[in-house]
């Protein structure tokens, strides 16, 4: 199939602004909690009337201090309430947001800040006002700085006392649906970021269209989300304004370093992550068991939850005797599982990189649904994503209701929509090589098959090309072997060369359990031990499980155990846990020469 969409759920307004949402709640909710705050350590709650009147007064903030319609302004922080609620605040005095990373470099947020013409930036700690502070005197349109951890919530709530309500109204009317919302600057697998324009109609359009395919899982009054994504990047953006658009519970937490203990204390019915964070309870629960010595029952179990959602779509629906074993399993392992992840959640929606076949069918398994989909900065994230109601294992779900997925003659993604970013900012060339007769060009590599469900396979600028002409989509391999609880990162190598190799870092998190398992020394490390042949044959066990999804011309001969990570501050990673290819090539390029070397 070369084509398909599905006819719009949700109606666009031709007018209005993402600010009617939240004044809508305050209306037709009023008590509803919209939002979850920590306080002192525990969560509180926040109604849609509180919620808005929060939003309005940092608003005047913003309009007394000199903040026009239009003008951008900068947010430079971690995921928490208050990123919330400033965005909104700038939506309502009629400016725009402008994402910043929070671990971005002084040169990026020079470059962000400048590009867009920020008036204004709104930090969160010391080392983000440090790095504003650092490149101030090349940024002329910068006007204002204030930080939310030395209480810029307080002061813009002080500054604006004497605005009036009319006034607040006046502002938050002034965007229209095909003005910017946002600038979000692609994170930059290569050369500089590129800001992403993307207009109030359009996040209308994404977050309408998906909360209401998806109706089970948004339920006002019952659902939640716990928002753990950056902020900063796309889909931390559609998660913040979905929940909104429902409206159901929304808590924002900074990192996922205590991730178990806030699901635990949240309790989100519904998650929404990235494929690391599903290995990541995946191989924390599998290393427990095997350190309890309950390692085989463990394996045994997961075996018998991935057996039993491959049987859930069979002819034959599930035997007896794997009902029977499902079940006892249920009241040993996986019921534990779900009470990791909150213990009311049965679904999650994954995005950002490939989740893979085996761990989507090991936790519909378990009771707990993993909705892949998939999605870009220019498509205000998923553009793509699996029904509830007719998940497809293995593929990326069936286009956005409203949009049409177009596969190209050479294989590439193409889309269409009112979700679709309107260009990029101050960049028209870029704008044109993206946009084509209302087509968006992913360059991505898919296939749609009789029912509409995408696949994605590959990246057209990432297809190497060995020196026999084997063409090779590196992520097929990559997202296999990353799957092993040793592997942190990898990267497939062989452009121009004889055969395929790879890049390996280890997760020091599971080399320490994995060590002393093994007999190793005390404080081993990947350094200590990347010539280990224990070490080696494990991460060889993982090489070979990424080997089985492919030919063997495109199979990993010769793989290199790295002696560090690959780093987001080294710059090969991007912030939503993307690969700078090019990076990590110049970075690594010896260990890449020992590949092949004879």
């Amino acid at each position: 199939m070369r084509e398909f969409s599905l006819p719009a759920l949700y109606e666009v307004p031709t007018d209005g602004n993402l600010t009617d949402l939240i004044r809508r709640n305050a209306a037709q909710h009023p008590d509803v909690a919209v939002m979850g705050r920590k306080v002192d350590g525990r969560w509180t709650d926040v109604t849609a009337t509180q919620f808005l009147a929060e939003v309005r007064a940092a608003a005047k903030g913003l309009i007394a201090a000199g903040i026009r319609p239009g003008d951008r302004v900068g947010l430079m922080s971690r995921t928490r309430y208050e990123w919330v609620q400033l965005d909104f605040a700038i939506w309502s005095a009629g400016a725009v947001t402008v994402p910043v990373y929070e671990t971005s470099s002084a040169e990026q947020v020079q470059w962000i800040l400048g590009d867009s013409g920020a008036a204004a930036v709104i930090v969160e700690g010391d080392a983000h006002a440090a790095a504003v502070e650092s490149v101030r005197d090349s940024l002329p349109a910068l006007q204002n700085v204030w930080q939310i951890e030395k209480g810029a919530v307080d002061e813009l709530t002080a500054a604006g006392a004497e605005i009036s309500e009319a006034t607040v109204d006046e502002r938050s009317a002034a965007a229209k649906a095909d003005d910017p919302a946002t600038i979000v600057y692609t994170s930059g697998t290569t050369g500089r970021p590129k800001g992403c324009v993307l207009t109030h109609r359009a996040f209308f359009a994404e977050c309408g269209n998906l909360v209401e395919r998806l109706k089970p899982l948004f339920r006002t009054g019952e659902s939640s989300v716990l928002l753990f994504l950056p902020a900063a990047h796309v889909f931390g953006r559609m998660v913040e304004l979905a929940a909104v658009m429902a409206p159901i519970r929304l808590g924002c937490v900074p990192d996922i370093k205590n991730l178990t203990d806030e699901l635990a204390s949240f309790r989100p019915t519904l998650i929404l992550g990235v494929p690391r964070v599903f290995e990541k309870v995946y191989n924390s629960a599998r290393a427990k068991a095997q350190a309890d010595g309950k390692g085989k029952i463990f394996d045994k179990a997961a075996n018998t939850a991935i057996a039993y959602s491959r049987a859930l779509g069979g002819p034959g629906g599930v035997p007896v005797g794997l009902k029977l074993k499902h079940k006892v399993f249920d009241k040993l392992v996986y019921s534990k599982l779900r009470a990791v992840l909150g213990g009311r959640g049965e679904y999650a929606v994954s995005g950002g990189a490939p989740l893979g076949e085996r761990l989507g069918h090991f936790f519909r398994g378990i009771g707990f649904t993993v909705l892949e989909g998939y999605g870009l900065t220019e498509s205000c994230a998923a553009t793509a994503f699996n029904p509830w109601d007719r998940q497809k294992i293995g593929t990326v779900g069936q286009p956005l209701p409203g949009s049409v997925v177009r596969i190209a003659d050479d294989g590439e993604v193409l889309l269409h929509g009112e979700h679709i970013f309107s260009g990029y900012w101050n960049n028209e060339a870029a704008t044109a090589d993206a946009l084509a007769d209302g087509w968006f060009h992913t360059g991505d590599i898919g296939t749609l098959d009789e029912d509409g469900y995408l696949a994605i396979t590959g990246r057209k600028k990432e297809i190497l090309v060995t020196a026999g002409g084997k063409n090779v989509a590196p992520a097929v391999i990559e997202d296999r072997i990353r799957g092993h609880a040793l592997v942190a990162e990898c990267m497939v190598v062989g452009d121009g060369r004889p055969f395929v190799g790879a890049l390996v870092t280890i997760d020091e998190e599971f080399l320490g359990r994995w060590a002393a398992e093994h007999g190793k020394p005390a404080g081993s490390t990947a350094v200590s031990l990347r010539d280990d042949a224990d070490l080696r044959a494990e991460i060889q066990r993982a090489v070979d499980d990424g080997n089985a999804a492919v030919s063997k011309a495109e199979s990993v001969r010769k793989f290199r155990i790295l002696p560090t990570q690959f780093t987001e501050e080294a710059g090969h990673i991007t912030p939503s846990l993307k690969l700078k290819r090019n990076v990590v090539a110049k970075d690594f390029a010896d260990e890449i020469e020992a590949i092949y070397r004879a």
